[in-house]
């Protein structure tokens, strides 16, 4: 397989088949494109999440590994809760499961229309593959129900006490927020350092994401795969508002 050219001084090279190495994310381009090929097998895509490389491609293009820079990182204590989202919160309209329908929150991930999108990256190759990781116990959902009707969530890896963010859906408003103010909760009383949101959106920062360089991103997230990875299902994860957080 040959590399692909990005420009004369720039060159992607192919991942080996045969091993599960990635080049040096700090390598890369700002705009983060690192890699291509290899596979999207459990073992592959742990390695990359744990580099600070995720897989991010279109139906019928090749595998393509990034690691942007800057990055965006929600940390769990700063969570910004408008005056707006609190009365949501308050309502108690909405309720909130973890790992109960991973299956059905990757989907509306991939089919739900976003503004300014036209297709989705999460093809069916990439819902197989982290649908196996969540059989495997890495990979998590956020449920978010409203009179019992599936109407907003998100998922995403953990490994260490990091979070790797991927997708979220909303059908109603406010659900995907309520979903991540739940996941950053539970992961801050879990001692979670960080929430990787990947890539800079206005949405997220008005939840309080931030912006941060590369190299102090991958220095954090060396610290955090080193701590206990919470294992299995979540489903005993449980999530109910308190007022004033």
């Amino acid at each position: 397989m040959d590399s692909i050219s990005e420009d004369e001084d720039y060159f992607i090279s192919p991942l080996d088949k045969h091993s599960y190495a990635f080049p040096d994310p700090r390598s890369a381009e700002d705009e983060g494109l690192l890699a291509y090929g290899g596979d999207l097998s459990a073992n592959r895509l742990l390695a990359g999440y744990k580099k600070g490389i995720f897989p991010w491609y279109s139906e019928g293009d090749p595998i393509l590994w990034w690691s942007p820079n800057p990055r965006l990182l929600l940390y769990p204590d700063k969570f910004k809760v408008r005056k707006s989202f609190r009365r949501v919160l308050r309502s108690g309209k909405f309720t909130v499961t973890f790992d109960e329908r991973f299956s059905d929150v990757i989907r509306y991930c991939a089919t739900v229309p976003r503004e300014g999108q036209n297709s989705t990256w999460i093809v069916s190759e990439m819902k197989e593959a982290y649908i196996r990781l969540h059989e495997e116990g890495f990979a998590h959902s956020v449920e978010v129900y409203k009179e019992g009707k599936l109407v907003g969530g998100l998922y995403g890896i953990a490994y260490g006490k990091a979070f790797f963010g991927e997708s979220m859906f909303s059908l109603v408003s406010d659900a995907s927020k309520v979903a991540f103010k739940a996941l950053s909760d539970v992961l801050g009383r879990r001692g979670y350092d960080f929430i990787d949101c990947q890539m800079k959106t206005d949405h997220m920062i008005g939840l309080g994401a931030e912006v941060i360089e590369r190299d102090l991103f991958l220095d954090a997230l060396d610290e955090a795969i080193k701590k206990p990875t919470d294992f299995g299902s979540w489903q005993h994860f449980k999530w109910e508002y308190e007022d004033g957080k």
